[in-house]
Parts: C-alpha cells; sequence; structure tokens
C-alpha cells in the first residue's frame, strides 16, 4: 500500500512541484492538495491520510498554521505523520512542533525540497512513526538550548543512552519504563542524569527534553 499523503501549501508554484516529486514515487500517493489550514482539515477529514505535508504558513493568518495543524493532528489522529516545511529556521516553531515528542514528526527547511530524496525521506520516517528534523534546525536548536555537541552524548552511559533514545520517540516516563523494564523512578534517575550531563539542568521541564531529544537526533536517525 502506497503512503497516503496530504499535501498543504498556499504557493501554487511550489505545491505543484512538490506534488510532482511526491508522485513520482511509486510508494507515495498524494490523495489531495490544499491552500490553506481549513482545506487542509477538510482533506485530512476526508482522505485519512498517512502522512500530512505542510507549509508552516498559510491562510487565515500566515502565521503558524501548520504547526496548528501538527498540534489537532498528534490529538486527533496521533498516528498520522506530519511534514512541516519551512522557509527559516524558526525554533520556536521548531519547539512547538516537538513539545510532545519528536515521534512521527519532520521538520524541514524548503531548499531541501529540491531534494526529492531528503523530502521522500522525512515522508517515510514519519508515516512509520520516526522522525526527521533538518540537520540545520537541529544544530540551531542545540545550540539555543545550550545542549553540548555529540561528544556530551559520549559521556552518557548505555542506559542513559537507551533512555534518552525512547525519549526520543516521544514517550513518557511511564512508557519509557514499561519499554524498558525499569521503574519509573529510575527512569527519573536516568532522565535527570541526562539533563545534567547536556548542561539542561536549569532549563524547564518541557524544554529540556525537547533539546536532550534534539541533541540525540543531531547524531541519529529515529524509528520506532
Amino acid at each position: 500500500m502506497p503512503i497516503r499523503v496530504v499535501l498543504a501549501d498556499d504557493h501554487a508554484l511550489l505545491r505543484q512541484g512538490i506534488e510532482r516529486l511526491l508522485a513520482a514515487d511509486p510508494d507515495v500517493e498524494v490523495v489531495a492538495v490544499a491552500a490553506s489550514l481549513d482545506e487542509a482539515r477538510g482533506a485530512v477529514r476526508r482522505e485519512q491520510p498517512d502522512v500530512v505535508v505542510t507549509d508552516i504558513r498559510m491562510p487565515p493568518t500566515s502565521t503558524d498554521e501548520g504547526i496548528r495543524l501538527a498540534a489537532e493532528l498528534r490529538a486527533e489522529r496521533p498516528d498520522c505523520g506530519v511534514v512541516v516545511l519551512s522557509q527559516y529556521v524558526e525554533a520556536a516553531y521548531a519547539l512547538a512542533l516537538l513539545a510532545d515528542g519528536a515521534a512521527g514528526r519532520s521538520y524541514l527547511l524548503k531548499e531541501r525540497v529540491a531534494d526529492a530524496e531528503e523530502l521522500l525521506t522525512a515522508v517515510r520516517a514519519v508515516a512509520s512513526g520516526g522522525s526527521h528534523i533538518d540537520p540545520q534546525v537541529v544544530e540551531h536548536l542545540v545550540a539555543s538550548n545550550r545542549a553540548a555537541s555529540s561528544s556530551a552524548l559520549d559521556r552518557l552511559t548505555p542506559r542513559e543512552t537507551e533512555v534518552l533514545g525512547e525519549m526520543a520517540r516521544g514517550k513518557s516516563n511511564a512508557a519509557i519504563a514499561a519499554s524498558l523494564v525499569l521503574s519509573e523512578r529510575a527512569v527519573e534517575k536516568h532522565t535527570n542524569s541526562i539533563f545534567s550531563k547536556l548542561g539542561l539542568s536549569e532549563e524547564r521541564e518541557l524544554n529540556r527534553r525537547v533539546a536532550a531529544v534534539l541533541a540525540y537526533l543531531h547524531d541519529h536517525r529515529v524509528d520506532r
């Protein structure tokens, strides 16, 4: 079965170009296109896609419609992957996209769209519950959240690396505990140690989890 995709972008030429790139792959089927948030919502309800590829800014406000759509789908259709396309690295929007976990989410700069394989890699990743974050975005966000470079990840114990890998899949502490056969208290101790080693001890809880995941994604590709 091909991956069913809804494409949302208000720029007609870019939308048509992305549609052609996606349609050229036999494993992908573009089932609907949209030019606004409301159109995208309607297409999702009607087509029940596996993945939504959306511009970050669309009518009616041309601000954060793609992020809002991703948040709605996280709550209403958690099995639907989302690839958000952005003209620039926008830290606040990327953090918002990943606030509830990286699983099934991709943040890709539009300049990457010219590379069909990069876009298709993102679509395949989120369709399977994985994550694909543009390297430029990761580098910017890791720096802005004071996460250390990959050398800091080397200081993690094997168990801490396992816990961080599960965190990168969007799992809660309870879910991580169940997956790794640990107590929740043990997971909490490991996560606190991870935050400390990555220089995130003073960050808010949400920002610490997101920044730690971004540091992990800098060196890994996450699949569920």
